[in-house]
Order: structure tokens, then sequence, then C-alpha cells
């Protein structure tokens, strides 16, 4: 069992500053282990107010009429919406409850949070401090930058069977194949 097991389904994040390609990395992840055949879920926190659905559309309507909650729901997916003003937001494991049944959840954002996390660094980001220096919980750094240096297991932002790899490892995942 992995020392990050204190959640009920297993966890891993990928944190790091604007522009450094979270978002790509967390969705090629999603992608590889989806083809492998794992049920996979996706928390990414927002530092801001979004929208889910575009002005117009019944659901917004809904929620500017003054609906808390609103679920859409077809055969093809659903979506619930609650309006959190002047609620406060739900912490993770609250919203990790969401997941029950999962194989695995990348989380995009949390910094603060601990469990497992790999840095993602760019040469576009706009910040160049290194995370890891002050968050144990990140346990390797994936780059696109070559000249990238670093004390943790260092990855290509590219190669994402070695970086799927890491993570299976690191949270004792078992897959068919690597």
């Amino acid at each position: 069992m992995s020392e990050f097991s204190r959640y009920d389904v297993p966890v891993f994040g990928i944190t790091g500053w604007k522009n450094s390609g979270k978002t790509l990395l967390t969705t090629r992840l999603i992608s590889y282990f989806s083809e492998l055949g794992l049920r996979v879920g996706a928390i990414k926190h927002a530092h801001h107010s979004f929208e889910i659905d575009h002005e117009g559309r019944d659901s917004y309507l809904m929620r500017e009429a003054g609906a808390r909650q609103i679920a859409v729901v077809s055969k093809y997916r659903w979506a619930l919406v609650a309006e959190l003003v002047p609620e406060h937001e739900p912490d993770f494991e609250t919203i990790l409850g969401q997941f029950k049944g999962f194989d695995l959840v990348l989380v995009e954002g949390y910094k603060q949070l601990a469990f497992p996390k790999i840095e993602a660094r760019s040469s576009f980001q706009e910040t160049r401090q290194k995370l890891s220096i002050d968050r144990p919980d990140i346990v390797a750094v994936a780059s696109d930058d070559p000249h990238t240096e670093d004390d943790l297991p260092l990855f290509e932002v590219d190669d994402i069977s070695t970086i799927a790899g890491f993570i299976a490892k690191t949270l004792a995942l078992k897959l068919k194949q690597l």
C-alpha cells in the first residue's frame, strides 16, 4: 500500500505556475490512463469565478433567475452546478467524495494540499520560482526545458508513458501494461 493512501481513491496532482503546461500534461495523462482501461476522474481548482455554461443557455438562465443548484442531464453526460455565494468553497475531501469507485483522480491545482504531485515547468511560464523547494509533496518535475535541474526525478513533459509509470508506482496502482 502506498504512503499516499489516506484517501479512498488514489489521488495524484499536477501543479505549477501559470503557463507551465499543467492542463496539457493533465489531459494527456487522463487520456493515457483511460486508454489502459482505468476509470479516471479529474478535479481542477480555480482561483477565480468561472462559467461552465454560456449566457443564454437554459442552465445559465436558471442560475441567473436564482436557482442555487442546477443539474443538466442527458444520455451522454451530466453536470451539477452549485452557487456558493455567500457560502464558502467546499473542502477537497467533499469534492473528492464525488469520485467513489474511480481508479485514479488527477488533480490540477490545490498547491497547498498534501498529496503527491508533479510540478509542471515550462520555458513559457511567467514565474521561475520552483514550487518543489517548499513542498515535500511534490515528488517529481516534468519540464519542456532541457536546462531544468532539480534534485527530484525529472521527466521530459512529452514522455507521458514514463510519467504515467512513475505515478502508478508512486500510488501502487496495478496497471495492465505500461
